[in-house]
């Protein structure tokens, strides 16, 4: 197999603020780390916008019980200016909520998403740092808005499926953005060593088979407070700030902030 050179990730430009969080598949915690990691970060006090990009079945503003006025649907069609449709938390963050089981969002033309993605650009510059919920997958839509990222969290579980999945995930974005800046992020691991673990078997894979090694941006413990956070539509360290997942999630986010 044809290796993938990839760029020092220092050769990236970094004129954007977005933090882009991807999947290969659902089902390993993408949005809710999405959510904590904005309100971690907000905590460092930066100013954050918490963007959900998941263009199908956007559900931030569910996970985070809020009924924004307005939406990126809205937004998309004319309705209201971009930054009209962003909405203050009261955790600290901003947040511009997507529209769930929108097909028509699901299915914009590479144009419209381009155009969508360099309109996301613009309004996290006003902003300290974006974190973007992208789709799971690896569709056109989540492909293209990943291209307006400085930086992509790719999230994944010991599962043998997400795994795979993610590997899928940074080998065809990669052979579209031969730059990109990808980290990975081990969520629900049953302790650090775990994770790191995981991590290995996934960066043997990147190494062995595209050449390059994704780094370790972090192990997220799996936690029992997690799912009652999520069922209580409420950020996880407003609810449960000294669990283990919480501690966990505010060092991936000093992580972050000392990469600037």
């Amino acid at each position: 197999m044809t290796a993938i050179a990839l760029q020092h990730p220092a050769s990236r430009p970094l004129a954007s603020k977005i933090v882009a969080v991807a999947s290969g598949k659902g089902g390993v915690g993408k949005t809710w780390l999405s959510v904590s990691l904005a309100h971690a970060l907000a905590r460092e006090n930066r100013r954050v916008l918490l963007l959900d990009a998941d263009l199908g079945l956007a559900n931030v503003d569910v996970q985070l019980g809020i009924a924004p006025t307005h939406d990126l649907g809205e937004a998309l069609a004319g309705k209201v200016a971009l930054n009209q449709a962003v909405t203050p938390h009261r955790a600290g963050f901003d947040v511009l909520a997507g529209r769930s089981g929108s097909g028509a969002l699901a299915a914009l033309p590479a144009a419209k998403l381009s155009e969508l993605r360099d309109r996301l650009c613009m309004l996290s510059s006003r902003y300290d740092m974006a974190i973007m919920d992208l789709g799971a997958g690896i569709e056109p839509p989540v492909r293209v808005l990943s291209e307006g990222a400085r930086m992509c969290l790719v999230v994944t579980t010991d599962e043998p499926t997400a795994l795979t999945d993610a590997y899928a995930f940074i080998k065809v974005t990669a052979q579209s953005q031969p730059d990109a800046d990808f980290r990975v992020v081990v969520n629900m691991a049953a302790s650090r060593e775990a994770g790191e673990r995981t991590y290995a078997t996934l960066s043997a894979a990147c190494t062995n088979f595209l050449g390059f090694t994704p780094p370790l941006a972090g192990v997220i413990r799996r936690d029992s407070k997690v799912p009652d956070t999520i069922r209580a539509q409420t950020p996880l360290m407003v609810r449960h700030p000294l669990c283990d997942a919480a501690a966990d999630v505010e060092a991936l986010a000093r992580g972050l902030t000392a990469t600037g």
